[in-house]
């Protein structure tokens, strides 16, 4: 006797939640387009590359908004003809490219901080000191808007790491225009974008590494798949647990597939409701798809699934 599959879509909600994160989204991107265009003029005049690179940054950190709102959008739509699963994973895809913005953008600063250590070009110190102090304030308010928004969505989480590593952009500009006017040291503008492109490429590195476990249908962080099959055995009936499969479908939602053989007189349906629910409750995976069948019916398909697979969890 087979089951069917049960769907459950009780992940994060594109209803009120989500327009409350545009919402925020928003509020983010006015502040930083407002500010970006007099920190860029006022980086031109003081010749500052911490300004100028804290202006670029607020660039990419207005794209990243841009692009979140975007996917946010492209992910509501509901499922429906060659997309069964919807398009929850665009989210994903504009983390990824987040991810790869920032560290595409570490690259050039990088370059352009090491050749002002070698050739340092004058730098007006007060004129960084105050832009940047303005800027922090900028990013402090665009960050806590952020993070008022759902950030276990990795589109979210993208746009706040932007968000993040230029508040500490600016922090450092700040502290380069303080050692300028102090000691005159201009070097200092190069150090400080130094420090500012570490934090963008340790921040870039964990936006590709989950954006990329979930593109690839990797188990969720923290799902253990063999912790998850041993499990499944503790629910009344079950006796093989096997052909297991649990992947991502984005940031948040995570999915489930796997044969399940009980024993009898056990009733194949009270079994798979019982281990959706314990699905639920202990893992929070509610989207499963469970074939359960009686013991000894499909020896042939548990043998070749053996070979197939790898482990197979039995009582």
């Amino acid at each position: 006797m087979r089951e069917h599959e049960h769907h459950d879509h009780d992940g994060h909600s594109h209803g009120v939640s989500a327009d409350a994160d545009r919402r925020w989204l928003a509020v983010a991107l006015a502040v930083i387009a407002g500010f970006m265009l007099v920190e860029v003029a006022v980086g031109v005049v003081a010749q500052s590359l911490a300004l100028i690179s804290d202006a670029a940054h607020m660039l990419t950190d207005a794209a990243a908004i841009v692009l979140a709102l975007f996917a946010m959008r492209i992910a509501a739509r509901p499922a429906g003809g060659r997309y069964t699963f919807g398009l929850a994973r665009a989210e994903v895809l504009s983390a990824a490219v987040n991810g790869l913005s920032l560290l595409l953008l570490a690259g050039w600063l990088g370059v352009e901080a090491v050749g002002r250590l070698a050739d340092p070009p004058p730098v007006t110190g007060w004129m960084v000191v105050v832009t940047g102090v303005l800027g922090l304030a900028v990013n402090v308010v665009a960050a806590w808007a952020i993070s008022r928004a759902n950030r276990a969505s990795l589109n979210i989480e993208g746009a706040y790491q932007h968000v993040l590593m230029d508040m500490f952009a600016s922090v450092a500009a700040v502290a380069a225009g303080a050692v300028v006017m102090l000691t005159g040291w201009v070097r200092a503008d190069a150090v400080a974008t130094l420090v500012v492109v570490a934090l963008m490429v340790k921040g870039a590195w964990r936006l590709l590494r989950e954006s990329g476990r979930v593109l690839l249908n990797a188990a969720p962080t923290h799902v253990r798949p063999d912790d998850l099959g041993t499990d499944m055995l503790t629910v009344e009936g079950v006796v093989e647990v096997h052909d297991l499969h649990v992947w991502a479908l984005d940031g948040e939602q995570a999915a489930l597939s796997a044969h399940v053989l009980v024993g009898e007189p056990a009733d194949c349906h009270e079994v798979r409701h019982a281990l959706e629910r314990r699905l639920a409750a202990a893992h929070g995976i509610r989207h499963t798809t469970l074939q359960v069948d009686h013991f000894g019916e499909q020896s042939a398909d548990v043998e070749h699934c053996e070979v197939a697979h790898g482990q197979v969890h039995r009582r």
